[in-house]
């Protein structure tokens, strides 16, 4: 079936059947690797994606489900140039670790200060609990959305690039 939808900005049409994980569109199809697949379950967060300005797990998604839909993967939160700030924050606090979780976690800091421009300590865990770091460094990604904070409201005040 075809479906039409936008990814990263870009309005896409594709092929796809009706037992397509929207997590193998992204990556197979669309060759956008940077949203993972860790558990296969919908438990570990690491093929979050932002669609409809929902996170989602991207591997519980199906394909077809996406027709329509507005959706946002790492790659299209930077401007390719320029590291959007929450990417800074979790470079300069130490919190990308091995990388393979970043990707989600990332997306999820997004929509949680989206939601929460300023949250507390537990606000960030409760944010981010659907998101598992095997490498269990939890802090320096706490830290990291600490960061991006302050880096944000840096941009708000003209100190920084364009915020997606």
């Amino acid at each position: 079936m075809k479906i039409n939808f936008t990814i990263n900005g870009i309005e896409r049409e594709c092929n796809v059947n009706s037992t397509t994980r929207l997590l193998d569109l992204i990556r197979d199809d669309l060759n956008l690797t940077g949203t993972k697949e860790g558990c296969g379950k919908g438990e570990c967060g690491a093929c979050t994606v932002i669609m409809n300005d929902k996170i989602v797990a991207s591997c519980l998604v199906l394909a077809y489900e996406a027709d329509g839909a507005d959706i946002v993967t790492i790659e299209g939160l930077s401007n390719k140039e320029i590291l959007h700030p929450i990417q800074e924050a979790y470079i300069e606090a130490g919190a990308v670790q091995c990388g393979f979780c970043t990707p989600g976690f990332i997306l999820t800091t997004k929509k949680l200060l989206d939601e929460i421009p300023n949250p507390t300590e537990e606000e960030i865990k409760r944010g981010l609990s659907g998101n598992i770091c095997r490498c269990t460094g939890y802090q320096k990604i706490i830290d990291a959305v600490r960061l991006s904070v302050i880096k944000i409201a840096e941009y708000k005040r003209g100190e920084k690039v364009e915020i997606k």
